[in-house]
């Protein structure tokens, strides 16, 4: 059962990032953006049952927990905190439950033949990545088509004015730079 080490505010008022002792996941990152895309996850789905969640992001020793605008965090962050602290310390990765696609980028990289994929999650994992989750949130490499590389972002960024706007035009710089002058990023 994971104990809560911090709970911090991230740059979307209406998310707050849980810092745990003990991961819920092993390099898995959990997305849930309704109860009903819950259903399976005991932890997701008791965390949208406290009221006023509006989306889940877990992963490793963090639990973002974003709210609808009536939700009061005073009253709330207690109320979440019982589920967190319940919930299952992780296993291995690739335990039951686990399905590959919750892998999000490294396995959009294994399964594209496209080169350019894993040097882009190459350095999002070294120059993106860290920031996001520091704010509660995470980047997702959704693939690439031709000159086009889809992206969803997860936790915190999901619904953070900024992430689809200033951060989305700096990755796509950083990338056009690095990897293809022509290369086009867009979150869906």
């Amino acid at each position: 059962m994971p104990k809560i080490s911090d709970i911090q505010e991230t740059p979307n008022p209406n998310a707050v990032k849980f810092i745990l002792k003990e991961p819920v996941t092993n390099g898995v990152a959990r997305q849930f953006d309704s109860a009903d895309s819950a259903e399976g996850d005991p932890l997701a789905k008791a965390l949208f049952d406290t009221g006023h969640v509006v989306s889940i992001f877990y992963m490793d020793k963090m639990v973002t927990v974003e709210k609808n605008d009536d939700g009061d965090w005073d009253d709330l962050l207690p109320q979440l905190a019982v589920p967190i602290r319940a919930a299952e310390s992780s296993g291995a990765v690739g335990a039951p439950g686990q399905d590959a696609s919750s892998l999000g980028g490294s396995i959009a990289a294994v399964m594209s033949d496209d080169p350019r994929l894993a040097q882009i999650n190459e350095l999002l994992d070294e120059k993106v990545r860290p920031a996001l989750m520091s704010d509660g949130g995470y980047l997702e490499v959704l693939g690439i088509k031709e000159n086009t590389l889809s992206i969803r972002y997860q936790g915190a960024c999901g619904s953070c004015p900024s992430s689809l706007s200033g951060t989305l035009m700096a990755i796509e710089g950083m990338l056009k730079q690095e990897v293809d002058p022509d290369l086009d990023v867009i979150a869906v």
